[in-house]
């Protein structure tokens, strides 16, 4: 038998091997030419759009500007802005649940909300909101539950992400997204104008400084147990505000069961008469007016000062005093006195320079009109001077104490950022020597005077106490006070009055039983001063001060009477 044997065809692998991988480098290197050739006309498209097609520029940018402008502080922080938001809503006609049941598990999503407030909205005849702005895990919870009669509709809505901050200066819109208080309200044209609401509006307001002032200015309210309080922090050559508060306040973004009371602005809304802070304003226009050529003269407020049957009193017992020491004392006896020298038409002709005849020069909608005298005769003359009788807002103070330290110029405030525009001229409405002479004045009155616990070591801060019993039915109500201080630093070169107001403040341990402006005021002032003056480009400077040597000679010092 033979057996055949057949050899198998020698196959080359190795020369195989390489034609493959021959073939494989040419491929690759065809699909790095094509990428490559891709890459350069995608880049040339890209950069012929950048150059010369502006209008899908346009386009593209259109896309992102909001439906209402965002607002800003002076330094960009956003204060409101409007987004995309959940709403919880029911359609009680599609309900498949039992109802109480329904009602008690949103009573557990929403414990602010009580059972039978829920039970009512979905017991309605008609669809009713749970919930506008909603949180996502509300959203989620609420959607858990499983009944259909729930729907989540997206809208437009206003957020305040600063919650209560400066809630009074930026106001709320309405339900169909327009302002109604505030700059929401002032501005509400330029901030849903398609053609600028692309553009965040920048505001004078610092919120770093306005948070100072809101802590600070409400625990004093708090721990001296008064009604209410109102301060303002102002640039005095620019008139732009720095910071504005008014308590009791509210959440813009929590309208709905808040007290309609609170979103009232007690600085340009709210009249008082501020008392004491007027009589360095008097004293300016007699100074001015060349009725006041001596600081050593002396007026007698050593009795009370009978006119028209009726007697101006001190505070506290007084005697003969110049002019330092009537503000130091802060007697209205010796200041009814130099007004009544002054007469009428100086001191009324200065009070409607500075406004206080007209609502104060703001851009919101919310400003009151001041009480001003029907019959200005010579009683009035002498006690609008210590300032009873008028009533304006602490605005309408803080325009005028900028006039009153910044060389003489009236300027009105403003809310907006000023930025690289110069500031109005302004109006002068006192000489600047007397500006100069009433900056030593206001800073004795912190040294050596009523305002002591307004001194903020380094910051030279000057100003005046004010405490006036508020009017009533039959007459003032001597345990109803309103205690300001009227302040501005530094007074070597002033930057920046400060406005403290506390409405009906108590005298309890906290101001070692005082209710005086002094005690209850000044220190809230001096507690701005320390934290806010560095932010504001101030800082503390102990070897320089206001030059009053010539002054603390006149002084007569009589602790008791401090």
């Amino acid at each position: 038998m033979n057996t055949l044997v057949v050899r198998p065809t020698r196959v080359r692998t190795a020369g195989v091997r390489q034609q493959i991988l021959l073939t494989a480098q040419q491929r690759l290197m065809i699909l790095m030419l094509l990428f490559a050739a891709a890459f350069l006309l995608v880049s040339m498209r890209l950069l012929y759009f950048a150059l010369f097609d502006t209008s899908s520029g346009q386009r593209v940018s259109g896309a992102f500007i909001p439906a209402r402008a965002d607002i800003v502080d002076r330094n960009g922080v956003p204060l409101a802005r409007t987004i995309d938001a959940y709403s919880i809503r029911v359609v009680p006609s599609k309900l498949l649940n039992d109802r109480n049941y329904l009602a008690g598990e949103l009573h557990r999503i929403f414990p602010d909300m009580s059972r039978a407030e829920l039970l009512a909205k979905l017991t309605g005849p008609r669809p009713t909101y749970i919930r506008r702005r909603a949180l996502p895990d509300q959203v989620a919870a609420v959607n858990a539950i499983g009944d259909v009669g729930f729907d989540f509709p997206r809208e437009k809505e206003r957020l305040y992400p600063q919650l209560t901050l400066a809630a009074h200066v930026l106001g709320f819109t309405n339900a169909e997204g327009h302002g109604v208080t505030g700059v929401e309200g002032a501005f509400d044209a330029r901030l849903i104008d398609k053609a600028t609401r692309g553009e965040p509006l920048a505001l004078s307001i610092d919120a770093r400084v306005q948070g100072v002032l809101e802590s600070e200015l409400g625990a004093a309210v708090a721990n001296l147990e008064a009604i209410g309080g109102a301060g303002v922090i102002l640039d005095v050559h620019t008139g732009e505000v720095a910071a504005m508060t008014s308590l009791p306040t509210y959440n813009p973004n929590k309208l709905t069961g808040s007290d309609p009371t609170t979103r009232r602005n007690a600085v340009t809304y709210n009249l008082y008469e501020l008392g004491s802070t007027f009589k360095p304003l008097s004293i300016g226009a007699a100074i001015d007016n060349g009725t006041v050529t001596s600081m050593a003269r002396r007026y007698d407020a050593s009795a009370p000062l009978p006119i028209a049957g009726f007697r101006i009193r001190d505070s506290h017992p007084g005697r003969w005093y110049n002019v330092p020491e009537t503000l130091i004392e802060s007697s209205n006896i010796a200041t009814a006195r130099i007004a009544d020298d002054l007469g009428r038409e100086p001191l009324e002709k200065l009070f409607r320079d500075l406004h206080f005849d007209q609502r104060p020069g703001i851009e919101l909608k919310e400003r009151a009109f001041p009480l001003w005298p029907k019959n200005w005769g010579r009683v009035t003359t002498m006690t609008t001077s210590y300032g009873h009788g008028i009533a304006v807002t602490p605005l309408h103070l803080a325009s005028a104490y900028a006039a009153l330290v910044n060389g003489g110029l009236y300027r009105p405030a403003t809310l907006l950022k000023l930025g690289d525009k110069a500031p109005p001229q302004g109006r002068r409405v006192f000489k600047a020597a007397t500006s100069a002479r009433m900056r030593q004045l206001l800073r004795l009155i912190v040294s050596d005077g009523t305002g002591k616990q307004a001194d903020a070591p380094g910051f030279r801060v000057g100003g005046k106490t004010g405490s006036a019993e508020k009017p009533g039915a039959g007459g003032y109500r001597r345990h109803s006070l309103v205690s300001t201080f009227a302040a501005a630093f530094p007074m070597d070169n002033p930057r920046y009055v400060v406005i403290v107001m506390i409405d009906e403040p108590k005298g309890n341990a906290y101001s070692s039983g005082q209710r005086t402006a002094g005690w209850t005021a000044a220190p809230v002032v001096r507690r701005v001063v320390t934290r806010a003056g560095p932010m504001l480009g101030v800082f503390p400077d102990q070897s320089r001060d206001v030059d009053v040597s010539e002054l603390t000679p006149l002084l007569r010092r009589n602790e008791e009477a401090l």
